[in-house]
């Protein structure tokens, strides 16, 4: 058996006595105690997660933007602010997508991709063999821990932790990042995040995590687990690698279609004739499911719709709601406002199809 990896904050979350799990090869707090507490910190005051699992990784070279226009989906020409980031599936040859990320540019030869815990190494295995031709390189930057500062009290609960940031910070727009020299190294705060609120993801050198995040705790800020961060995507209705999307499913099946940019014709991505072709009119569609019976909806329940049978692929109670939500595959002709069957523990309950976002800056969408 392998052992999970740590990140540097491993001793400051068993000194608040997280509940420490293996995910995605890691060692990483599911909550410091309640759950519900930490998923309404971050909806209505500030939370703060350590995202130091996932891997940060650095383009440079010449080559680096026709690299880009070739390995994704999106289109990173449209980045020519510094700091600006983008959003994009990494797709396969057939379409499939390999991974969803995050690309920011700093100059048309140096970019930073962020990319999931779990797909890290596979990520890096394509990247390098799409490569290829491409005068730029990668570097793992394992140097790096990251912090996720979220809420609607996030930003300003940083700026009173590191109030020589704000300077640098305050006027950041929704993804886009911006460079931060400290006496300890080179930090990326970026405007980002997964949880639907606003917030900073934070990039610093690994040796000066636990300090910050003691800084952070000091002026309030919830310490979160993976627990609290699942529930918030959720109801934000944002995709989890591997289990609402993979390689057997495009954009188009996962609600991504708007992060396909198709406007320039010349430009020739890996997947995008699959993706054209014969996905261009999928037969099932991403949708959110609200439970109108009693029960709690989970990923692969059967769902019963006058068109046909889907899926759900992640499912909880939402605290926020409190209501049982889903994300779900579904029928494409079955639309928003249909109530649909869901198969739990033997039993048909009745469930509403609608917009797969439930909640996002504090408030139900719902």
């Amino acid at each position: 058996m392998t052992t999970p990896q740590r990140t540097p904050l491993f001793a400051s979350h068993v000194a608040a006595h997280g509940k420490m799990v293996d995910f995605a090869g890691w060692e990483m707090p599911i909550n410091y105690g309640s759950q519900i507490e930490e998923h309404h910190a971050v909806r209505k005051d500030a939370g703060m997660f350590d995202v130091s699992h996932m891997c940060a990784l650095d383009l440079v070279g010449p080559g680096a933007l026709p690299f880009l226009r070739h390995l994704l989906a999106n289109d990173c020409s449209k980045l020519v602010l510094p700091g600006k980031a983008l959003y994009s599936c990494m797709l396969n040859q057939d379409a499939g997508v390999i991974d969803d990320l995050i690309v920011y540019y700093f100059t048309p030869e140096h970019y930073r991709i962020v990319v999931n815990a779990g797909t890290a190494e596979k990520d890096i295995a394509w990247m390098r063999q799409q490569l290829n031709g491409f005068d730029a390189h990668i570097t793992v930057r394992r140097d790096l821990a990251m912090i996720a500062v979220q809420g609607p009290n996030a930003r300003e609960r940083f700026w009173s932790a590191f109030p020589v940031a704000r300077a640098r910070t305050v006027m950041l727009e929704n993804f886009q990042a911006a460079e931060w020299r400290t006496d300890d190294g080179m930090w990326l705060i970026a405007r980002t995040g997964y949880t639907g609120e606003d917030g900073f993801e934070i990039s610093l050198p690994a040796d000066y995590a636990a300090t910050a995040w003691k800084a952070l705790l000091d002026v309030g800020v919830k310490p979160c687990g993976l627990g609290a961060r699942d529930t918030l995507r959720l109801e934000a209705g944002m995709n989890l690698y591997g289990q609402d999307m993979d390689e057997s499913i495009s954009p188009y099946e996962a609600g991504l279609k708007w992060t396909v940019d198709l406007k320039d014709a010349a430009r020739d991505f890996v997947g995008k004739s699959a993706l054209v072709g014969r996905r261009s009119t999928p037969a099932v569609r991403f949708a959110g499911l609200l439970l109108l019976d009693k029960g709690v909806l989970r990923a692969h329940q059967k769902v019963i719709t006058a068109l046909g049978d889907g899926e759900t692929t992640s499912g909880s109670f939402s605290p926020t709601l409190q209501q049982s939500i889903a994300l779900a595959r579904i029928p494409a002709g079955v639309e928003n406002g249909s109530v649909v069957d869901v198969e739990i523990r033997d039993k048909k309950l009745k469930a509403k199809v609608v917009k797969p976002s439930f909640a996002r800056n504090g408030a139900s969408l719902i």
